[in-house]
């Protein structure tokens, strides 16, 4: 097994990430306890961004589920947008058994030597370790809201965490793979889990996303309205995948601004605000 490593230090992207033609968001850290903390899993210590309002809390919580590309300055950014919001937030380095994805130097390379070798139940686990971190270090009542939300190979595992973990109390998917072959460390699909979701998820998607074919996104809408839990799908009919992703070439400003303010909204309807 490669030497774990900590993701790349502020202010850098991953490797394999065509850069965009604008400059990325920044987001200030003034007012902030921000930086990285390590989470005890198993496996060893997993390295995680966490943010929060410098002020005493209680905070409420979302956890931020990495890009294929792993916790570099975009991730850490939305963690930090959340944090001037008010809200405790954490992305845990999910790949760190196999390394840092951020220095990888292709898609194809991240994918054979990240995605195929990380088990989804490993996942979930890992996502565990980081909500017990938080009940331990920032104590709150046990009713402290919990959101999720994650993006591309991050908006998969929100569905997958959503069905997975009771505590949560609403998810955000922005455009994660939703069918799929399974396999022995990828056993179930979003579309698999629908009837085990424990809290409503709002999934944000583009109808230009050459990788999520538009019928998939339609099989996954009817099959949240006929689970009747609460879950919806949005589209962005013109939007291509990773809109959201303001430091690549795919990034859409109009989009990505609605689509925040979609988050915000969806997490303050289900109780998760400071």
């Amino acid at each position: 097994m490669s030497q774990p490593s900590k993701p790349l230090p502020d202010g850098h992207y991953a490797q394999a990430a065509e850069p965009g033609p604008i400059e990325p968001i920044h987001t200030a850290a003034d007012g902030l306890l921000a930086g990285l903390i390590e989470i005890p899993v198993q496996g060893g210590l997993m390295p995680a961004y966490r943010a929060a309002p410098a002020t005493p809390g209680p905070h409420p919580l979302v956890i931020v589920v990495q890009e294929i590309f792993g916790v570099h300055e975009h991730i850490e950014d939305v963690v930090r947008r959340f944090a001037q919001l008010g809200y405790l937030a954490m992305a845990p380095a999910l790949y760190f058994r196999l390394g840092d994805p951020a220095q990888a130097n292709s898609i194809d390379q991240l994918m054979q030597n990240f995605v195929y070798k990380t088990p989804d139940a490993q996942v979930l686990s890992d996502l565990d370790a980081t909500l017990a971190w938080a009940d331990q270090h920032h104590p709150a009542d046990a009713a402290r809201p919990v959101g999720i939300t994650g993006f591309c190979w991050g908006g998969r595992i929100t569905w997958l965490y959503v069905a997975h973990q009771p505590r949560i109390t609403a998810g955000v998917a922005w455009y994660g793979r939703l069918e799929g072959k399974t396999s022995e460390i990828t056993p179930s699909q979003p579309a698999d889990v629908v009837s085990e979701l424990k809290a409503p998820v709002l999934g944000l998607y583009g109808g230009q996303d050459t990788g999520i074919p538009l019928d998939t996104i339609e099989r996954m809408q009817a099959a949240l309205g006929q689970a009747g839990k609460g879950s919806e799908i949005h589209v962005y009919p013109d939007a291509p995948h990773a809109f959201f992703a303001d430091y690549r070439p795919s990034y859409r400003p109009a989009e990505a601004r609605d689509g925040w303010e979609r988050l915000l909204a969806w997490f303050r309807r289900h109780g998760v605000k400071p």
